[in-house]
């Protein structure tokens, strides 16, 4: 019987992980193989994954010294036995029947990557992503994969995100992530996969539940930190143009790159860090014709680079 492998990356999650683990526990396909990485978690997270892997046969637990989300994944793919492999995040959930359901299409069309809408929920909220496009159940190949994870606003139910997709194990035999960067490596790992892959599918059920927290490295005003995010666009910019993908695909990229870098920009203003802000500036001028014309439904989107582009060292209000 396949085996599908569930890589869970766990560090300080203790209100979150319960609820977590028993949504991938009560799944129904059985065949699963959960990999629990403590990444040195300093509240009672790895205790609580223990406690469950001794109530369940399928539950295998690693404890490391911490090192970050893609050294804790990285554990998972090393160790994994599956026949198919999914990533779940600590802090989210998926519906009961999200891998019976990826795997029976990736089956049914011989896919290396199947994949599912999801909701995002917060607190108070509960959102399903809708597509402005339309993309189907048929079978696509790798450029259309590659489309569909980033060309954002026409496709904000694909994603290039690992948590709503199932990976043939042989796709990902041999890669690893980044772990040199904190923000940023998930999203060159998918594109490393997405340049091997033939044939994937897709479902618009919502299958998972991404719960957006405050605290995620996302939302961090470390700039440091969060240059990762550049690093990473920069990489897969490279990465595709080497693999000759089309110019009309990769420009999408390109407008994550521009984006990333007036965040970056927005940052270093705030800090009052007038050389950072210089550097970024520079970076939205790499890509910005492309920034521009893809975001030409959205002049605001245009008029607020502008305004980065404008901003120096004169008082903040002025700006404001």
């Amino acid at each position: 019987m396949i085996k599908v492998s569930v890589i869970i990356p766990v560090y300080n999650v203790e209100p979150y992980i319960r609820k977590c683990l028993d949504s991938v526990i009560n799944q129904t396909y059985r065949n699963l193989e959960i990999i629990c990485i403590d990444d040195g978690s300093t509240d009672s997270s790895g205790e609580i994954c223990d406690e469950y892997a001794e109530n369940d046969r399928r539950i295998r637990v690693f404890h490391k010294h911490n090192g970050g989300v893609g050294s804790a994944r990285n554990v998972g793919l090393n160790n994994l036995t599956g026949d198919y492999v999914g990533f779940v995040d600590p802090d989210d959930w998926i519906e009961a029947d999200m891998y019976e359901t990826l795997l029976t299409a990736a089956l049914n069309n011989n896919a290396d990557i199947s994949a599912s809408n999801y909701t995002k929920d917060t607190a108070e909220t509960s959102v399903i992503m809708t597509n402005a496009e339309y993309i189907g159940s048929l079978p696509f190949n790798r450029e259309e994969l590659i489309l569909y994870a980033f060309k954002r606003d026409y496709y904000r139910g694909f994603g290039a995100y690992l948590w709503t997709k199932l990976f043939k194990a042989e796709l990902i035999n041999g890669l690893q992530f980044d772990e040199n960067i904190s923000v940023g490596e998930d999203i060159i790992f998918f594109a490393q996969t997405a340049l091997k892959t033939r044939t994937a599918v897709y479902t618009d059920k919502p299958l998972y539940r991404y719960f957006q927290r405050d605290v995620s490295l996302f939302r961090s005003e470390d700039i440091n930190k969060r240059l990762g995010s550049l690093i990473a666009y920069s990489q897969i910019i490279n990465l595709f143009e080497e693999n000759k993908i089309d110019p009309d695909i990769v420009i999408w990229i390109k407008r994550f790159y521009t984006y990333h870098a007036s965040l970056l920009a927005e940052m270093a203003y705030k800090q009052k860090n007038f050389e950072k802000l210089s550097y970024f500036q520079n970076e939205i001028k790499r890509y910005l014709n492309e920034y521009i014309k893809t975001n030409n439904e959205y002049p605001d989107r245009i008029y607020r680079i502008q305004q980065i582009l404008n901003m120096s060292d004169l008082p903040i209000q002025e700006f404001v």
